[in-house]
């Protein structure tokens, strides 16, 4: 057992200023106002700097120079320690769009991965991200994998793990509504992304589970014109359908101030979580480096403090990490520390279904928290209870 004391301490109810925690067994046990703690209780002072429950990364690639993709147990625990240092506590690993073989060896790597005791984030589970997506909106995924949805190949995919928790699709694709109504029957939340999808697609999606819009802005849909007639294409219907939620990569470079702030006018914080979409490059300094696995990904550059495809036709993902989108919430979108905690934490929590043990600072749930200052600079992050940096 022990306490964090003289913390700003982020809960559902608001802010307590002055706040004191107390942890046993990796769990919250109290929290309240003033230094009270129980005897004999070891004790952290906190020196005033802000404590929140653990970022929730639910869309990562890699990082500090590894890849999920390079299937080796070593790789998948580097990436969760290099998030945990910057206070990401739970992650969802995320494939991309490659050969059948190369994702069954992920698979097996995150199977054999959450037996082995790391010091880094918790797995929650596996993201798939393709290969079931519109040409056309590809962005830097590997146009030689790319089709449409086979149930011999999914329902092949499904049974070989039910690790799976969500997988990003185009719902506008022949077979990816029956391809949703498998993905809701096995538990895994489907998610629309990589989509020239239009706005009556996307209902029809959405009717079918379709209810996260992947990275926002990005690789989807706008306006699009038929027979002279405007319609709304995934962008628009995202933002508009309070039924879907929203990744959005706040790194500053993905999107500008002025979409990130309207994103938070639209759909406030309830509806958005924020996700890194980080490549292997996060955390390094290097200026060249691979989407994907080495052997088979795609070659990419690092510039103005994102990735690139070398030809610099698009992105291909982020080199961010949790703390650098709440910083860029905070200081370009104009919200509160606590209102992106809540994007970084909360929101996803509840998308993924694990809101009764994570994502907000509550007695009884999980100590998976954050300490850092008023410039989102991490100074601890625990994870069920224990330091990690």
């Amino acid at each position: 057992m022990f306490s964090i004391i003289n913390a700003r301490i982020i809960t559902p109810a608001g802010v307590i200023e002055d706040g004191s925690l107390t942890i046993q067994n990796g769990v919250i046990v109290d929290v309240q106002e003033g230094g009270k703690r129980p005897p004999e209780t070891e004790l952290l002072d906190a020196g005033g700097n802000w404590l929140a429950p653990g970022f929730i990364d639910i869309h990562v690639h890699g990082g500090g120079g590894y890849d999920f993709m390079d299937n080796t147990v070593e790789a998948f625990h580097a990436i969760a320690e290099l998030h945990a240092k910057h206070g990401t506590t739970a992650m969802l690993p995320t494939t991309l769009s490659s050969e059948l073989a190369d994702l069954y060896k992920t698979i097996d790597c995150y199977e054999s991965s959450i037996t082995h005791p790391h010091s880094g984030s918790r797995y929650l589970g596996l993201h798939l991200e393709g290969p079931y997506f519109a040409m056309e909106q590809r962005g830097a995924q590997d146009p030689r994998y790319i089709r449409n949805p086979d149930p011999e190949e999914y329902l092949a995919i499904m049974e070989k793990t039910n690790k799976i928790r969500r997988w990003s699709a185009a719902p506008e694709l022949p077979g990816a509504l029956e391809f949703a109504d498998v993905c809701r029957s096995k538990g895994i939340l489907p998610a629309l992304a990589h989509t020239n999808a239009v706005y009556d697609e996307i209902l029809n999606g959405l009717a079918h589970g379709y209810t996260l819009a992947t990275h926002l802005y990005s690789a989807m849909s706008g306006i699009t014109r038929k027979n002279g007639f405007r319609l709304a294409g995934a962008i628009e219907s995202s933002l508009l359908l309070d039924e879907i939620d929203v990744e959005v990569i706040a790194d500053g470079a993905h999107l500008p101030e002025a979409l990130l702030k309207l994103i938070v006018k639209i759909k406030g914080r309830e509806k958005i979580a924020l996700v890194t979409d980080a490549m292997r490059a996060a955390g390094t300094k290097v200026s060249t480096s691979y989407l994907g696995s080495k052997s088979h990904g795609l070659e990419v550059i690092i510039e103005d403090e994102v990735a690139k495809l070398p030809d610099r036709s698009a992105f291909a993902g982020s080199v961010a990490t949790a703390d650098r989108l709440v910083r860029t919430m905070v200081e370009l979108a104009g919200v509160s520390i606590p209102d992106a905690v809540y994007m970084m934490s909360t929101t996803p929590a509840r998308i993924m279904g694990v809101q009764n043990k994570m994502g907000s600072i509550e007695k009884g749930k999980f100590a998976d928290l954050v300490l850092f200052d008023d410039n989102i600079q991490i100074q601890q992050t625990f994870i069920g209870g224990q330091p990690i940096m």
